[in-house]
């Protein structure tokens, strides 16, 4: 991607995307503003799963979703993807290993040094594998998760749902992880009637990531209580903007807990510490991706 402006060479990182592309609607929007953002220099897109409520290939699902996007952005030489494990974890100690935790151990141990960053979208199993399988990779990456509940008593929350044996080595490991949970990703609030104005006229990923939307929304309009009709939360956005800017008095740093099978949160230890986001600037957020999206795709 060629971007339109650019930075320090001293504040670029290095990020790779872990995405469970084709669950439902928000993913796209996230791997597009990563995609249009100078600052990350992006050495690979891993398609995660998404447990086996609706398919039994949700892995292949998002890799297929992940090609299409880059197609419509004209990337596919420029962005090399991989597939990422096909299931969750069977139990804490057996990596499940894949093309993408092979990449976090590659990238994590390769001497080049710009930091590391690896965002996911959906369950963490392929940090997890990575980490089972090699855990020097601890200190040489930072994780940044869209998943897990409320503090303090936790809840149920998708992402972590379809991997909670992976959330555990996690959050048992010495990993930096920056968790940016439920009630905090559910606050990135558009309306439809926004994304036709400011996603929708911007080329074909613009009118695509809106159509993809409405079409799933459609989909989804006999679930009760969720989708609310008219709105979508872009939950997977927070990864990209605290990559930007880490909001500084956005997060506090909390003792990880153990996670029950219910997804409630175990206290009982005070020394591994995970940085816990309690506010995401929406308006920073959004408006940062809709600004690149006009720059690179308005006629």
């Amino acid at each position: 991607m060629k971007h339109l402006f650019d930075i320090p060479e001293g504040k670029k990182i290095r990020l790779i995307i872990n995405t469970d592309a084709k669950n439902e609607a928000d993913d796209q929007f996230a791997i597009v503003h990563a995609l249009l953002t100078p600052r990350f220099n992006i050495k690979g897109i891993i398609a995660a799963h998404f447990g086996e409520r609706r398919t039994t290939t949700s892995m292949q699902e998002s890799y297929d979703e992940v090609i299409n996007v880059l197609e419509l952005m004209d990337l596919t030489q420029e962005v090399p993807v991989f597939k990422g494990s096909e299931r969750a974890l069977p139990d804490e100690e057996t990596p499940s290993m894949s093309e993408g935790a092979e990449l976090i151990i590659r990238e994590s141990l390769s001497d080049d040094p710009k930091p590391l960053y690896v965002i996911f979208l959906g369950p963490i199993t392929d940090l997890a594998a990575a980490y089972l399988k090699e855990p020097a990779i601890a200190n040489r990456l930072t994780a940044v998760w869209i998943g897990g509940g409320q503090w303090p008593e936790g809840e149920f929350e998708f992402n972590l749902s379809n991997d909670i044996n992976a959330a555990n080595v996690i959050f048992n490991s010495n990993i930096p992880l920056w968790l940016i949970p439920k009630d905090v990703y559910a606050t990135i609030r558009v309306s439809i009637a926004e994304l036709a104005v400011r996603v929708k006229p911007y080329g074909k990923v613009g009118a695509y990531l809106y159509q993809q939307l409405v079409d799933f929304n459609l989909q989804m309009g006999e679930v009760p209580g969720w989708p609310k009709g008219e709105m979508w939360s872009l939950g997977d956005s927070p990864a990209v903007s605290v990559l930007l800017d880490d909001h500084e008095y956005g997060y506090e740093m909390k003792p990880a807990p153990r996670i029950t099978n219910d997804m409630q949160y175990v206290h009982g230890q005070s020394e591994r510490l995970i940085r816990w986001y309690h506010f995401i600037d929406s308006r920073f957020t959004l408006e940062d991706m809709y600004a690149k999206l006009q720059l690179h795709f308005s006629s």
